[in-house]
């Protein structure tokens, strides 16, 4: 199991190397959006986060793979690495909300791995229980509550 923690402003993982966020391209069929935009790059890699993006992750929502890397991202490869790599991954839709093509994402996820999007996890309980089971933490951005106290989480 991955731990992290806060030292002198970075977030680090246990072997004292810089969490890495991974942002893989979405598979759900139409999927235009991405799950994270090149302006964002700067705040996580201020605050002492790594940002892999797969190649091609933001052509879809009209973000080329130099605009990821002129504000800071690293490039993967491949799906991949960016699934082995990071220890957080941030997704649009997770294996919830994408049940089809999102099934051969659970093999490439390991315990201790953390993964934030849209998940469904009402209407596809099983899917929940399948990351559950693989000792996967799942935040699913559907039930953070829309108070003008959580807005903040946006």
């Amino acid at each position: 199991m991955v731990r992290s923690q806060v030292t002198r402003g970075a977030v680090v993982a246990a072997n004292d190397q810089p969490m890495i966020v991974g942002i893989p391209s979405e598979t759900f069929p139409g999927e235009r959006r991405v799950a994270t935009i090149p302006a964002v790059v700067p705040a996580l890699t201020e605050a002492g986060l790594e940002v892999l993006v797969e190649a091609g992750a933001g052509k879809s929502a009209g973000f080329q793979d130099a605009d990821y890397a002129n504000k800071g991202a690293r490039l993967a490869t491949d799906r991949q690495q960016v699934f082995t790599e990071a220890e957080t991954i941030l997704q649009v839709r997770t294996l919830g909300a994408n049940p089809t093509a999102g099934r051969s994402d659970l093999g490439r996820l390991r315990s201790g791995q953390t993964i934030i999007g849209f998940s469904e996890p009402l209407s596809e309980p099983a899917s929940a229980g399948e990351l559950a089971d693989l000792g996967v933490t799942a935040f699913s951005m559907e039930l953070i509550p829309r108070i003008t106290r959580a807005q903040s989480m946006d």
